[in-house]
């Protein structure tokens, strides 16, 4: 269907962008993806003006919702993924229930018709296990990396840093050299510069992982400061330099800017596990596994709290309850155990 521009959505569209962006503070990928969620709940409509909302608009695009597929993979949305995407909308019609023009139109109850039945709803949020890489399968994974050009290193250096500080994705893509500390091994998570969660500034230790994780990113970092003469503004790892060899492009060496999202850190610890020929794990589920191993090593209750805010976390029931989930199986293992 042809998208027809309305252009009273558009303003009040507009405005309340603004408002998530300046008053409710809202990051900007939070800002598009309410954005992308309102424009596909137009289109179900077939473009009509806000101000013609029925309810039927609302049951319909669950509908919709349940019918799509997902681009990548070709399979059914989640009932997660159509939950987010409803609650996005329902968020936008409270707020256009009180905006002038719009209150004679639209009332507060509206919005629950956006709201999944309960059953979808108990499986929206229901937690699920995610798989996560052993430390075996890490190491095996590290070793068998290829080691040979400049990309090569830094991708093994990718993983290596992974390893040792269980930072997100974004965080490893936005890093500086300015922000690692090989004297004191710590990782200072700068919200001004690097890509936390919630903005938050925070230090990281190195784990007390395998050796040659440190001895891997010392390598490549002393390569960047001496070889390639870096500096401390300079991206830890850095995106490729493209130029032309041969009249075609081609990647002719490292640039000293940062990537602009964390696709790539994800790409190349998919590959790192395909290519050990184990399940293509991805780089949050390094965090899970340290959790795992930190709940095996640490020996008191203040060391594991150490632990976990080395991941970020204020609290330890965040750590666990997110990292470190006990099976029902597990359960009654335990507790057979302790009778």
């Amino acid at each position: 269907m042809t998208r027809k521009i309305i252009e009273e959505n558009e303003r009040i569209k507009r405005r309340y962008l603004i408002f998530l962006r300046e008053a409710k503070r809202a990051d900007h990928a939070t800002v598009d993806k309410a954005a992308e969620a309102i424009l596909r709940f137009e289109k179900s409509t077939g473009w009509k003006p806000f101000k013609r909302f029925h309810i039927d608009q609302a049951t319909n695009f669950k509908r919709q919702l349940e019918a799509d597929v997902n681009r990548n993979t070709g399979k059914p949305l989640s009932k997660a993924t159509i939950d987010g995407k409803l609650r996005l909308v329902k968020t936008f019609v409270i707020w256009l229930a009180g905006q002038p023009g719009y209150k004679s139109r639209i009332t507060y109850a509206d919005a629950e018709y956006f709201n999944l039945n309960r059953k979808d709803a108990r499986i929206a949020h229901s937690e699920r296990d995610t798989p996560f890489p052993t430390m075996e399968q890490c190491r095996h994974a590290f070793t068998l990396m290829p080691n040979e050009t400049e990309i090569e290193k830094r991708d093994r250096a990718i993983f290596a840093f992974l390893m040792l500080t269980g930072a997100r994705d974004g965080a490893i893509a936005s890093a500086r050299l300015k922000h690692i500390n090989l004297v004191e091994a710590c990782f200072y998570q700068d919200a001004r510069d690097v890509k936390t969660k919630f903005a938050k500034t925070f230090t990281t230790w190195f784990f007390p992982v395998d050796a040659a994780y440190l001895e891997c990113l010392r390598d490549w970092i002393t390569y960047l400061r001496q070889d390639r003469l870096f500096g401390h503004e300079d991206a830890l790892f850095p995106k490729p330099e493209q130029g032309l060899i041969d009249g075609c492009f081609a990647t002719v060496g490292l640039s000293r800017g940062n990537y602009g999202n964390a696709s790539k850190i994800r790409q190349v610890i998919k590959h790192a596990f395909i290519n050990a020929g184990l399940p293509p794990f991805a780089p949050h589920s390094f965090r899970k596994s340290l959790v795992k191993y930190g709940d095996q090593i640490c020996t008191t209750r203040e060391r594991f709290k150490a632990w976990s805010q080395n991941l970020g976390h204020d609290s330890v029931v965040t750590t666990i309850s997110s990292y470190c989930p006990v099976s029902s199986e597990r359960q009654a293992e335990l507790i057979r155990g302790i009778r």
